[in-house]
Parts: structure tokens; C-alpha cells; sequence
């Protein structure tokens, strides 16, 4: 290709910065699904979610969502809610969120009976399935823990750490224009007071209203910096007080997403 050709195209998305964006001109910014479990069959209560909850609400009503709630739902139930909104008309919508709010593992999380992969959720929402959404972001919050590590913070991690011997695994992302941000990395325990919610769900309602106007991976990176400076655990039992939180982002989104005009 002739250099020059390059240099020209190279200008034309310097001038045109909204090529990097995925378009806002929509009547609607989108639909925010939360999935909020707090009883299970054989799992402990989830006590402080319903803080979580209210806080996702009104966090996501603020900025022109149009919120759903679901409460305590089976593994079935959870698939089955996602399909819904898979077969709703989103041509009026500029994107997508859910939240999810659970128990579990590497790669799953719990209904109220059972584990579902997550990655079963996510593909629910993918362009065959759903194509009022294709070519628009999907945004995934996932309050749950990913293993049963807790984290001592970076003064004395070790060379055989469960973090790497668990990377970062991105399977539970089915294509592009899908971002999961979680509350903590693969392997590791994800903190919820039973009083005042998680700390994850705080800092990520606390800076989507105050940075409105930056681009949504800014917004989680700051996210990230909160939950990993700010917060240490404090508890009556040495194995588990002090004890740090990091939370992750893994994005397969093309362009940039400003959750507001």
C-alpha cells in the first residue's frame, strides 16, 4: 500500500474521532437487566445484595435506563430471563447491560439450585440470537466470587499464586462489542458486607454518575483503582482480615461507549 495512503486514512480518523464510537443516535440509551440472588437451595444467603440492588437501580434510572429486576432466580430462570430481552425489539437502544449478582466459581454462577456457565448467559445475547443488538455494546457487572483465594495484595504475592495458575480466561465472551467487568480476577474471593453491600457495586455506581462523560473502560479503570487502593477486608478471623480486592475487565468491544449524549 502506497504510504501516503496511510498517512491520509490515519487523518481522516484523527478528524473524525465518532469512528471510534459506537453511535449514540438512538431514542434510547439501552435496557439495564439486574439478576439479583440472595436465597439459595444449598448456598449460604447472600445477605447486603439487596443494598447492591437498590444502589444499581437508581444508579442506572439516573442515567436514562430502563430498569429491570430480577430477584432469586433458578439457573433455567436466569437463561430464561436473558432470552427475553434477546427477543425484544432493541432498534430504538444504543446498547445493552446486565448485572449480575450471585455466588460463583471460575467461569459459572450460581441460580438458586445450580450453577449455569457464564458464558451461557453472554451468547444469549449474541448477534445470531438477538439482532437488534448486533454491532452494539453489551455490558456485563458481575458481583460474584470467582474461586475461594483471598487476596494478600501485591507486598507478598508469590511466583505460584492461584491468579497464575488460573489466568484470565476470556471464553465466557461469545464476539465482539461484549465487555465483562468483574469484581474480582479468576480464582479469587469477591468481598460483600452484609450491611452495607459490596465494594465493587459502591465504587462502579459511585463513578458512573460522577464521570459521566468518559468513555465506559475509563469509568472501570477507575473502578479498579478504588476497589484495589480503598478497600481492605477487616474481620475477627487473621486468615481472612486484610485482605485486598482487584477487580477485572475483559473487553471484546470494537469502539468506545459513552453511556450518555
Amino acid at each position: 500500500m502506497d504510504p501516503a495512503a496511510l498517512i491520509t486514512e490515519g487523518k481522516s480518523f484523527e478528524e473524525n474521532p465518532s469512528l471510534f464510537q459506537y453511535s449514540r443516535d438512538y431514542n434510547h440509551v439501552g435496557k439495564c437487566l439486574i439478576i439479583n440472588n440472595e436465597n439459595f437451595d444449598v448456598m449460604s444467603q447472600r445477605k447486603g445484595t439487596e443494598v447492591d440492588r437498590m444502589l444499581l437501580q437508581r444508579t442506572f434510572t439516573s442515567l436514562k435506563f430502563t430498569v429491570q429486576v430480577e430477584n432469586d432466580l433458578s439457573a433455567d430462570d436466569m437463561l430464561k430471563a436473558l432470552q427475553r430481552v434477546s427477543e425484544e425489539d432493541h432498534t430504538d437502544m444504543a446498547c445493552f447491560v446486565c448485572v449480575l449478582l450471585s455466588h460463583g466459581e471460575n467461569g459459572t454462577l450460581w441460580g438458586t439450585d445450580r450453577q449455569v456457565p457464564l458464558r451461557s448467559l453472554t451468547s444469549v445475547l449474541s448477534a445470531k440470537r438477538c439482532p437488534s443488538l448486533e454491532g452494539k455494546p453489551k455490558l456485563f457487572f458481575i458481583q460474584a466470587c470467582r474461586g475461594r483465594e483471598y487476596d494478600p495484595g501485591v507486598e507478598t504475592v508469590e511466583t505460584d499464586s492461584a491468579e497464575e495458575k488460573q489466568p484470565a480466561q476470556t471464553t465466557e465472551i461469545p464476539e465482539g462489542d461484549f465487555l465483562c467487568s468483574y469484581s474480582t480476577v479468576p480464582g479469587y474471593f469477591s468481598w460483600r458486607n452484609q450491611m452495607a453491600g459490596s465494594t465493587y457495586i459502591r465504587y462502579l455506581c459511585e463513578m458512573l454518575k460522577l464521570n459521566k462523560h468518559l468513555e465506559i473502560t475509563k469509568i472501570l479503570t477507575r473502578v479498579n483503582h478504588r476497589v484495589a487502593l480503598d478497600f481492605e477486608s477487616n474481620t475477627l478471623n487473621w486468615q481472612t482480615s486484610r485482605k485486598k480486592q482487584m477487580p477485572c475487565i475483559v473487553s471484546m468491544l470494537t469502539k468506545e461507549v459513552f453511556l450518555t449524549a
